[in-house]
């Protein structure tokens, strides 16, 4: 079936579901193991979608084998049975399966000609061997049909392990990817047990399992002999198995534990499997299909791998591994603790933590946190500030499976050494011949008796711990334990220092370097240093502290922090939980910029941001995700505060716990005295986050001064914040801009905060506005009371000529005290120019003006320029970016400039004067002309006037900016301009303009003009792609 046969057939199915029913069908999809493209699409787009726009969805970001299997899957699950019938005769009909009784697969003939009597039972009977082997290194005992449960969920999406899923002509690459722990291994090794047991299908009659971490250690040979490594009795069937290319799979598991610089894998391709090449070439070459082309390939990886793997692999089926799902994780913690109360405290304290809760998606890892809570539950203590970081977790767990004072230093160095061994190799499995002096097997024993470490049940020398993030764990307190003098000398492997560890370049090249540096900060907490040393008896470093601290100040010494950097840092101190070493690493900061994406990261600036007691401004955005009460679809009218007994849905219950750290978050503008600036931008928050950001806002120990308002969810916020602002003293600088609801009761609270006698406001910006003459009106007359009012910005309003004459009107008033006025984009025509010509000469404070992106034309200007030529006009600054002007324009501003007029800045960017230039240069040689700073940014000026202007910067003495940006001057007009300005430049200080510095003409008059005016800057790479911002003439 095609992919518009495929459509056609899924509309249908889909456009026989009521609504209800659809909304069961995207629920139960959403549970299943989304392929990439469908993941990163957003859910919102789904749940919106009716039948038809659902199938679209899935047809643009899934591939035909999955919809049909996931189709067929969820509405059996639904017991949708005629729907299911329809369903699978359908997308699953006879003539799309392929045949597999029969099949022409290969260039030679199959069957028992080529395989010896018995040979196929043979080695089957042989991989038995394995078989108990390979079932015990599965997840923990006491899980028992969990991993089953897991496995086969994915396990339906494996092409080739699915019977419903049609034939394909070319062989399937299937990549198995997802973070450590959380199954891929497991599910590999399932394949080769349904293999052993007769459970795979037909089609796959030969499989061979490649391990990486095995094979890293493997030096140059044939991919005969990598494959028969473990059977040596199948050498001489090697020629005729490989033979039928067809019937074969390979699973290659942990292709990132092949260690190999990046791009190795595609070099020196080979596609002969006699050639002697090294392994990590044989493995390309036969994941680049040169080796072997019909073969199946199964592969494993973590995501670090994956972008090596995109270049190699052609057409590969994506399926994410995601281990334990949160219903999983909460059966698990029913199941180990017995007790339900029990059980869900500590389930919830667990989910308290995103960064823990989303690590217990590995079963090790709740295995950990369960085993950790029961013990302290037992034992009447408090969980829950175990739960606070994962660093405190494996502390608390390593230190309940040893009594106190157990005299243990030397087992647990020699732990930690191995831990930090593989971590800084990227080896999840070390050999014992690769042990370092100073680790004895003896003194792993311990921790293999209780779990921690684990030994391999085939090569008894090969260590592994329980997961990679408890291997990060004690490679952190390797480097946190006090050092003996045999230890100061190096080792053997390459471990690197503090600074290595926590060096960009090297986190870089090995990102499971950034969690130990989390765990560090952990272990910097004196508690869990206490709590260390009396149960190990050991002795940690006194100097991990000051060491930290410098290669953290090295952060804002270097350079300015960027949004990442930050995040990195205060995830550390939030780890540390220290809240002295949080004040001096802090202490810097004046500024921030902080993204929320998650409520980890409202956690952690939470914590560290409290001591940053210098802190003047935030600029914050927040996610979306981060709040869902206004972002899906419930009943209105349950009333959840009194009724105790309704269940919360799943996103009230996120919702409950994001608003407790988002109220935390959020007290920090209420307790800071020197925080005056906030900026809320591009964020999405809800009605009870906007409220709690208020009630702080709010109190008198709040001394906000600026707060600026930008595109912010819901439209109501903007209502709550003004409510908020209404009598606050503190308050100066204002910015309300998005798409706000201009309706009556924001109006009415707009004008009760400009009325209040304790407002201070003196600028205020409003953007993307949209009101009635009736409301302009109202608005306008409160402008007449208020006497603190300065800068009024009405960027991007529908203000139209009717409402700027209402505003115009009020500024004619004795009592107004605007001194600064924008009405950027605001649908302005010539006619409004004439109205406002008369308060250019009755205003005696109106002093900047801004009508950018106003079409007034010249005619708009002819009126200005009326009122500029008036002795009693005050205005300094005057910005026409993008009015429609052009030469004619560019005349009547000349003769007012002309006419000694108060103008001192002008900004023309974005009109076509072209030969107006000429014509302001007659205004500019004019010693009558007060012009200060002048910007013609993308003016499309002619290079023959450049003579005309070099001479009138000559004349003129008092233009100190001069900007030229984007006009194509060419290289005739700079090089007239600069031997203008080799002789004398007058008054002029800053000159913007694109120059032809490869041009050893303008170069060599350049380095001239620079000698010659020493404090004269001459910008030559003004030419960026957007106008400069209005405002910038404001200040």
């Amino acid at each position: 079936m095609t992919s518009p046969q495929l459509e056609w057939t899924l509309q249908t199915l889909l456009e026989q579901l009521n609504e209800d029913e659809l909304k069961s069908f995207k629920s139960l999809l959403r549970a299943l193991p989304l392929e990439d493209v469908l993941q990163q699409t957003r859910w919102s787009e789904v749940e919106e979608a009716d039948g038809k726009k659902l199938a679209e969805i899935l047809i643009h970001t899934s591939s035909e084998n999955w919809i049909r299997s996931a189709t067929v899957t969820v509405l059996e699950e639904m017991n949708l049975t005629e729907l299911c019938k329809m369903a699978k005769a359908e997308m699953l009909e006879a003539g799309q399966v392929q045949e597999i009784d029969n099949p022409q697969l290969g260039d030679e003939e199959e069957d028992s000609e080529l395989a010896k009597p018995g040979e196929k039972e043979g080695r089957r009977n042989s991989m038995q061997k394995q078989s108990l082997v390979w079932k015990n290194t599965f997840w923990q005992g006491d899980i028992d049909s969990f991993h089953d449960d897991v496995i086969l969920r994915h396990q339906r999406f494996i092409p080739f392990l699915n019977p419903r899923t049609p034939g394909k002509l070319t062989p399937y690459t299937v990549v198995l990817h997802g973070p450590a722990g959380v199954g891929k291994t497991t599910l590999a090794k399932k394949c080769m047990l349904d293999w052993t047991d007769c459970n795979l299908s037909p089609m796959v009659r030969y499989a061979f399992y490649l391990s990486c971490k095995e094979l890293s250690r493997m030096g140059p040979c044939s991919f005969a002999e990598l494959i028969s490594k473990d059977w040596p009795e199948l050498q001489d069937d090697i020629p005729s198995i490989l033979a039928q290319a067809q019937r074969i799979l390979f699973v290659v598991d942990g292709l990132d534990e092949l260690k190999v610089p990046p791009g190795a894998l595609i070099q020196d391709i080979c596609g002969d499997w006699t050639q002697q090449k090294p392994v990590p070439v044989l493995l390309g070459s036969l994941l680049k299909r040169k080796m072997l082309p019909k073969a199946t390939l199964l592969v494993t990886t973590r995501p670090r791998a994956l972008r090596d793997l995109q270049l190699l692999v052609q057409q590969p089926t994506y399926i994410r591994v995601e281990g334990f799902l949160e219903s999983d994780r909460r059966a698990y913690f029913l199941r180990h603790f017995g007790d339900e109360d029990q059980a869900m405290r500590a389930f919830e304290l667990m989910r308290s933590n995103a960064a823990l809760f989303q690590l217990g998606s590995a079963p090790a890892v709740c295995w950990i946190v369960c085993t950790t809570l029961k013990l302290q539950m037992e034992k009447g203590e408090d969980p829950a500030p175990t739960c606070l970081t994962s660093t405190g977790l494996f502390l608390r767990f390593l230190c309940s499976q040893f009594p106190q004072g157990a005299q243990l230093w030397g087992a647990l160095r020699a732990l930690s050494l191995l831990a930090a061994q593989g971590l800084w190799a990227q080896m999840s499995v070390l050999h014992g011949e690769d042990l370092e002096r100073g680790v004895q097997e003896s003194d792993l024993r311990l921790f293999l008796d209780r779990d921690i470490l684990r030994q391999d049940r085939v090569s008894k020398g090969c260590y592994s711990f329980i997961h990679l993030s408890f291997q990060q764990f004690l490679t952190a307190l390797f480097y946190a334990l006090e050092k003996e003098e045999e230890d100061r000398d190096g080792h053997a492997w390459d471990i690197g220092d503090v600074q290595k560890l926590l060096s960009e370049e090297e986190r870089l090249k090995n990102p499971d370097l950034i969690q130990v540096g989390h765990f560090l900060f952990g272990l910097a907490n004196e508690k869990r240093v206490k709590e260390l040393e009396a149960t190990f008896g050991c002795r940690m470093s006194p100097e991990i502290k000051q060491e930290l601290l410098r290669c953290k100040a090295n952060l804002h010494a270097n350079k300015p922090l960027s949004m990442t950097d930050l995040k990195e840092v205060l995830c550390c101190l939030y780890e540390s939980q220290e809240e002295e070493l949080a004040k001096v690493v802090v202490a810097p900061l004046k500024k921030i910029s902080i993204n929320l994406t998650n409520t980890s990261e409202m956690m952690h600036c939470s914590f560290s941001l409290k001591q940053c007691r210098d802190l003047e401004k935030v600029s914050l955005q927040v996610a979306k995700g981060v709040f869902l009460e206004n972002y899906v679809d419930f009943e209105p009218d349950i009333e959840f505060e009194r009724c105790s007994y309704v269940t919360l849905p799943s996103w009230a219950q996120q919702d409950l716990r994001s608003l407790r750290l988002w109220t935390d978050f959020c007290s920090l503008f209420s307790s800071n005295s020197n925080l005056k600036f906030l900026e809320v931008k591009q964020s999405f928050l809800s009605d009870s986050s906007v409220r709690i950001l208020c009630d702080h806002i709010t109190r008198s120990t709040c001394h906000l001064q600026k707060v600026e308002i930008k595109n912010v969810s819901p439209d109501t916020a903007y209502r709550d914040f003004c409510l908020a602002f209404i009598g606050k003293r503190t308050l100066t600088h204002l910015t309300l801009e998005g798409h706000i609801e201009w309706e009556r009761t924001m109006l009415l609270l707009l004008c009760d905060l400009l009325r209040n006698h304790k407002c201070n406001l003196q600028y205020l910006r409003l953007g993307g506005h949209c009101a009635t003459s009736e409301q302009w009106v109202d608005f306008f007359y409160v402008l007449k009371a208020n006497q603190s009012l300065r800068h009024l910005h009405l960027s991007a309003s529908v203000l139209l000529d009717e409402g700027a004459k209402l505003l115009y009107k009020t500024m004619t008033h004795p009592k107004h005290f605007l001194q600064m006025l924008s009405l950027e984009n605001c649908r302005l025509t010539e006619a409004s120019c004439k109205d406002l010509a008369a308060v250019l000469v009755v205003s005696q404070q109106l002093t900047h003006l801004c009508l950018a992106k106003n079409p007034i034309g010249d005619t708009g200007v002819k009126f200005l320029c009326e009122g500029l030529s008036y002795p009693e006009c005050k205005l300094q600054a005057l910005v026409l970016q993008q009015c429609s002007i052009t030469k004619r324009g560019c005349r009547y501003l000349s003769e007012a400039l002309q006419e000694a007029c108060s103008l001192t800045n002008l900004d023309l960017s974005l009109n076509q004067i072209a030969r107006g230039l000429w014509i302001l240069c007659q205004a500019l040689e004019n010693p009558n002309c007060n012009l200060k700073h002048l910007r013609l940014w993308s003016c499309s000026l002619m290079p023959f006037y450049c003579q005309h202007l070099g001479s009138a910067l000559i004349s003129n003495q008092k233009l100190e900016t001069l900007d030229l940006g984007q006009n194509h001057l060419w290289k005739s007009g700079i090089i007239q301009l600069f031997r203008v300005l080799r002789q004398r430049t007058g008054s002029l200080k800053t000159l913007r303009l694109k120059t032809y510095e490869t041009n050893l003409e303008i170069k060599k008059l350049l380095e001239e003009v620079k000698e010659k005016n020493p404090k004269l800057t001459i910008d030559c790479n003004a030419s960026g792609a957007t106008a400069p911002p209005c405002c910038d003439f404001f200040c």
